[in-house]
């Protein structure tokens, strides 16, 4: 017996199984004969929608996740003049080395 060949399945595609999974108005089996999908692969789209529900609301708080722009603006320029500071340290204790 030959093993069917990997799918990938778009995002749109897992949402929407996913979704009439939540429904309830189908059973796991009928959904998975329907699209042809495993019911263990259905099971863990809906898991997962439903983990991730509240990321479709949160669209303007992304900042919040990351590191913010400006500090790290901030953070480069200030090592940028540490990193002079020193650079320029370094090369006048070399030169009163090479005098002696």
């Amino acid at each position: 017996m030959s093993k069917r060949p990997r799918r990938n399945h778009a995002p749109a595609f897992k949402a929407k199984v996913a979704l009439e999974a939540l429904k309830g108005e189908q059973t796991l089996v009928e959904l998975s004969q329907r699209y042809q999908v495993h019911p263990n692969q259905i099971t863990e789209w809906k898991k997962q929608l439903q983990e991730h529900a509240a990321d479709v609301f949160s669209k303007g708080r992304k900042s919040e996740l990351g590191p913010n722009v400006k500090d790290l603006h901030a953070k480069i320029g200030q090592l940028s003049m540490e990193n002079d500071f020193l650079s320029g340290a370094l090369g006048r204790i070399g030169d009163t080395s090479a005098k002696g």
